[in-house]
């Protein structure tokens, strides 16, 4: 057995543990709010509550902790590769957000089951770790919650944290309750980063962090309907086909006027445009025809909104390249890898905080370009080395994937040393 990892509780956390005595006093009233806002699940929003809770497996229990949708996906090639080799265990995956929630139950790895992770309460805490006595937990790239590892520690179950992401801004941030971090960081047995300047924030944190990259290339690719894409390429066949995507307003207004451009020489072109929020989708003109009212593009139509969640997998297997978005605001970009692991050309604007070691790597190879007007996007689509710069994409993926199966070793390991 593991050793309980030795973790004091500073003045901050010790207060921070204090207040969370008074969360259940309003949770109800908060969540039944966001209900209405449809902002929580309309069937399993009492989980938040560590009510309704699924069936535990039977066996070994690993437990995985995501806060949102980019951040859960991220982590099914990491589940696939566990699962493969240890036959006897089950995953429990935890997050926060619903959109979440919906488009995991459609990648769902082996033996998996989702939950929305409970408040930081002491008694819904309690309640949700008596009742599933995870063997292992592994927190992921931002988010963990004190109240948690407070108590997971006081089990002595393992914890860790993995491919951690701290920019600046978020460092600022830690900085101010440092002391509340190195308590944090005490707990965990294994800390990893996906870069070395996260890897020199969490040093500065207290914690002794090794680099491990990011989960995000070892991701199985993302599922969708066959038959579905079969009549889409039938409907669409012989037509130029990109996407923006998932996208905000910024990076719209750049493929829209790029994709004008680009008619002038491809009269056929059509632009997918899949925002990251589906409830935008009045934003956009009327005429344009929408996935969720059934709408597909006529042969006269050069837009096409995809407005419902979970069809990234869909999407990008359609096109032959896309512009990833959230790289012309502050939103820093979206992840990259979902395109490349199906095979299409990648570009991107100047702002990817979010994935600046993913894109170096990507520009480096030559399977991803960065754009900063309509008309350099115009021009890089008229390439006719599309094909070749998606191929060179998917040897990226393979490439990045390799330390997940590293990552995947180090946590077995701690898995057996429980057992022990």
């Amino acid at each position: 057995m593991t050793p309980k990892a030795s973790m004091q509780r500073g003045l901050v956390l010790r207060l921070y543990l204090g207040v969370s005595h008074l969360i259940p006093a309003i949770a109800g009233r908060v969540l039944r709010k966001r209900l209405t806002r449809g902002k929580e699940h309309p069937t399993r929003w009492s989980e938040k509550q560590a009510q309704s809770l699924a069936h535990r497996p039977e066996g070994t229990l690993i437990w995985l902790h995501a806060v949102g949708l980019g951040e859960i996906l991220s982590l099914r090639g990491l589940i696939a590769r566990m699962a493969n080799e240890r036959p006897e265990a089950s995953f429990l995956v935890t997050s926060t957000t619903l959109a979440s929630a919906e488009v995991f139950a459609k990648n769902l790895p082996p033996r998996t089951l989702h939950q929305f992770l409970p408040l930081d309460a002491p008694r819904y805490r309690r309640r949700f770790l008596d009742h599933f006595r995870p063997d292992l937990c592994i927190w992921t790239e931002q988010d963990i919650w004190p109240g948690f590892v407070s108590d997971i520690n006081r089990r002595g179950i393992p914890q860790t944290v993995i491919a951690a992401r701290m920019d600046g801004k978020s460092y600022a941030a830690h900085k101010k309750v440092k002391g509340l971090y190195r308590n944090l960081y005490q707990a965990m047995a294994l800390i990893t980063a996906q870069d070395q300047t996260t890897a020199d924030h969490l040093t500065k944190l207290g914690a002794r962090p090794i680099i491990s990259g990011s989960l995000k290339p070892a991701a199985p690719a993302l599922s969708y309907d066959g038959d579905e894409l079969a009549a889409l390429r039938a409907h669409l066949a012989g037509r130029f086909i990109w996407a923006v995507a998932p996208s905000h307003p910024e990076d719209e207004q750049i493929a829209i006027r790029a994709n004008e451009i680009l008619r002038q020489s491809h009269p056929d072109a059509l632009l997918v445009i899949v925002p990251r929020f589906p409830n935008r989708r009045d934003e956009f003109a009327e005429n344009a025809p929408r996935k969720s009212l059934s709408k597909r593009p006529t042969k006269t139509d050069s837009l096409w909104i995809c407005d419902t969640f979970g069809e990234l997998g869909l999407i990008y297997r359609l096109v032959q390249a896309a512009l990833i978005g959230g790289t012309f605001s502050e939103i820093g970009g979206h992840n990259p890898w979902e395109a490349a692991a199906l095979n299409t050309a990648i570009f991107h604007g100047p702002q990817v905080d979010n994935f600046v070691n993913d894109y170096d790597q990507l520009d480096t190879a030559k399977a991803a370009f960065m754009v900063s007007t309509p008309q350099d996007l115009a021009d890089h689509l008229r390439n006719d080395d599309l094909i070749n710069q998606a191929m060179r994409a998917a040897d990226c993926v393979q490439t990045a994937s390799h330390q997940t199966d590293l990552l995947e070793n180090d946590l077995l390991r701690l898995l057996d040393s429980t057992h022990e």
